[in-house]
This record gives structure tokens, sequence and C-alpha cells, in this order.
């Protein structure tokens, strides 16, 4: 299955080549499907190229051949003033059904920061919206924090990493979590559960172990994964 991404490419390309008889030029490419640069659209195209539907054709510029579509294909391209590719699969009784593609990006907000150290104050606002893989992800609501300090390091989480959370309000012991100290100060720490008490753990041997009441911590989502940028 295509991601929604490659088969707007496709399409795209598909319908530039029946109307002019040219594949299109990258910058075109990035234009029609919105991108920031031409290494997304160089991505795209290897990926449809691995899976069969076009063929670049040697010692010539711009030379794209689609050779196969898919099943639910139609000629309606991105951008431009022409509506997105949405397929349908048709029943019985002649009514379309839409069918989803495959979307292997999601945007999850950005919430602010928080302390991988001494806490700071609780979870802010959304800040803005950032894409993550789908397989990072599965199911269930998502979002993302800056990392702010180095009590995690030991963990491999890093000041000014961006750390992917699940939402949830349970964790098992052992789980990294963003925890919420008592309705105020929020911090990312392993929860390691001891009788009725709860002990926020850090993953720096210059940090302690602190240890609450089970009603002194609110847990508000684990850890699922770890984006860093390198500068």
């Amino acid at each position: 299955m295509l991601t929604r991404k490659q088969h707007e490419l496709l399409m795209f390309i598909h319908e530039r080549i029946k109307e002019t008889g040219v594949s299109p030029s990258f910058d075109e490419m990035k234009e029609a499907l919105d991108l920031a640069s031409k290494s997304g659209i160089h991505r795209l195209i290897t990926a449809l190229e691995e899976r069969g539907f076009i063929r670049r054709l040697a010692h010539r510029a711009r030379a794209l051949e689609v050779v196969k579509m898919p099943d639910q294909a139609t000629t309606s391209a991105p951008r431009g003033g022409r509506s997105p590719f949405k397929p349908g699969l048709i029943e019985g009784g002649g009514r379309a059904v839409p069918v989803e593609v495959a979307n292997d990006i999601r945007e999850l907000p950005l919430l602010g920061k928080i302390a991988a150290g001494t806490p700071i104050a609780a979870i802010q606002h959304e800040q803005g919206r950032y894409p993550v893989p789908e397989s990072m992800l599965g199911s269930g609501e998502h979002y993302m924090l800056e990392i702010e300090g180095d009590s995690m390091i030991e963990a491999g989480i890093l000041n000014g990493d961006f750390v992917v959370i699940k939402r949830v309000d349970n964790a098992s012991s052992g789980e990294i979590v963003v925890a919420l100290v008592e309705g105020e100060e929020a911090t990312l720490k392993r929860l390691r559960r001891k009788g009725a008490s709860i002990a926020l753990e850090p993953a720096n041997r210059n940090y302690e172990t602190r240890i609450f009441g089970p009603d002194q911590v609110e847990v508000q989502g684990k850890l699922v994964g770890l984006i860093r940028r390198y500068h």
C-alpha cells in the first residue's frame, strides 16, 4: 500500500505526463505536494521506484515513466485548483464508499518543556506541531515535550531532546513517565512502585530518587520515542 504522499506524487506525475508528454521537474513536484525540500521528493520517488510504480529512464533528463497504477487510482492531482485523490470502493448498489490511503506521518503537538532534573512548571499549552513517523506511535493520543536538564542521560535522554509521549494515566513499574508532582510540577522520570509509595527515579547518579505518596503523583503519559536534532 502506498502512503498518502507517495500516492499524490504518483498521480501528479501520471497527470503531468498525460498532459505534456514530459515528467515534472523536482521543483514542480515539491510545489505540488507542498514539501519543504527536494530531498523529500527524492525519497518518495525512490519508494515508488522500489515498489515498481515508476521507472527512471537512463540518459534522459526529467525522465520518469509510470509503470503501473494503484488499484483505486483516479485522475485527480494534488494541487493547482484540482482536488486531491480520494479513492472509493464501489459497492454492489453503485454507492462509492471512501477508502483511506495510508499515511506514515502524524503531526503531534509540542506542549512545551519538561524537566529531566529538578521539576519545572507544569506542562504548558501547545507551541507547535511536528511530524512523527506512525511506526513510532501506534494507537492512542500522543504529544511531544522538549527535555530540559540532564537527570535522564544514562537512559539516553539528553538536554534539548524531544520526547514522544503516549497519553495514559497509569504505568507499570520501571516505565519512564511524565509525572505531575503535587499538581504543580512536571518531570520525566522512571516510575518505581514500592508498596504504597511511588518513586521517581533519575538515570543520572548525581541525582537522588524521590519518594512520594500515591496521591502526590499523577501519571500524564509514558515515553514511547525520542527525537534528537543535530546542529
